[in-house]
């Protein structure tokens, strides 16, 4: 997804148009979730850029996006630039981890 989203749309009241926003792009992130996953990958992940323009655009995290709209909104801006892609995303390896009891014996001799 590479979309200039407006706070302003005809027939809309802002406040509503950002829960507009926000309810497309959980939307998106669904759909995207929900595809198949090719063989080897574990999980999708997603890389997010957000800025006021495509150009001024900086990397953010996915968790973040929904603060940053309502940070633009309360600063009065018109509008604003959020691109999303998918990527293979891949758990990390557990360490194996081998336990050493230390035995304190206090067994008696025959």
């Amino acid at each position: 997804m590479k979309k200039t989203f407006s706070f302003k749309v005809k027939n809309k009241i802002p406040a509503r148009q950002i829960e507009s926003i926000k309810g497309e792009i959980k939307k998106y992130i669904a759909r995207e979730r929900r595809k198949p996953t090719p063989k080897g990958v574990d999980f999708w992940e997603f890389d997010c850029r957000f800025g006021l323009t495509e150009e001024s655009a900086a990397v953010v995290k996915l968790v973040d996006v929904r603060n940053y709209i309502s940070k633009a909104f309360d600063e009065g801006e018109e509008s604003f630039y959020l691109e999303i892609l998918s990527k293979p995303g891949h758990k990390p390896k557990k360490l194996k981890v081998e336990r050493v009891f230390n035995k304190n014996t206090d067994e008696s001799s025959d």
